[in-house]
């Protein structure tokens, strides 16, 4: 009985149409898709994974602070705001510059050396964490599936946060194995390489760029 009771309630929280937005919004890059997609393309298949777990877990921070109401104070607050959007545009940028010297976690370089896979776990969460566009959308996209007035309604957003990490984690790993495939076909190819390094140093610029010049 409690397991119907468990099945029941969990098909009345997530609705076809959070199943919808929740994928079509994972499958959008952003840079989490990015940084997991140059890893896999640089480092391989463990290394795309660690990557789709890092941006991942990246996401946890944000879906807390919505749901206890953190990221209200985040939107209200423009110092904050501004103050986490310039530190996790310096810290894109700086990525940028270390794909580009070859240096850091996404160095392309095909010298054999095995890099931990804790560290690229680790830059896919500061990536993620270091940017308060998160927090403001799920702030906003949350509630949106959660009833007006419901008493478990803490509880149900935390489980739809939890449901589109998954969907996140899944499709992030599928972006990653598919990129780490392309780059086992171009390793060899010197001048491929480094077109890729160039051109991910450049996107991530990019982004960073694009970070700190967007408004809440």
């Amino acid at each position: 009985m409690r397991i119907r009771n468990a099945w029941f309630w969990i098909f009345k929280v997530v609705s076809l149409e959070f199943i919808i937005t929740a994928f079509i919004v994972v499958l959008i890059p952003g840079t989490g898709v990015v940084y997991t997609v140059a890893t896999g393309l640089a480092r391989g298949r463990m290394a795309s994974m660690a990557a789709a777990f890092g941006c991942t877990f990246g996401i946890v921070p944000h879906i807390l602070a919505s749901v206890l109401g953190l990221a209200a104070i985040l939107h209200a607050s423009a110092v904050l705001f501004q103050g986490l959007k310039y530190a996790g545009a310096a810290y894109l940028i700086y990525l940028a510059w270390q794909t580009y010297k070859e240096r850091g976690p996404l160095s392309f370089k095909s010298d054999g050396v095995k890099r931990s896979l804790t560290g690229v776990a680790r830059t896919g969460v500061l990536i993620n964490i270091l940017n308060p566009k998160l927090s403001i959308f799920f702030l906003a996209f949350l509630p949106q599936f959660v009833p007006l007035g419901s008493e478990t309604a803490l509880w149900q957003m935390l489980f739809l946060g939890g449901i589109f990490m998954l969907m996140t984690f899944v499709v992030f790993v599928i972006y990653g194995l598919f990129a780490a495939w392309a780059g086992d076909k171009v390793l060899g190819n010197a001048k491929i390489m480094g077109w890729m390094r160039t051109t991910t140093a450049l996107v991530f610029a990019g982004l960073g760029l694009r970070l700190a010049l967007t408004q809440r």
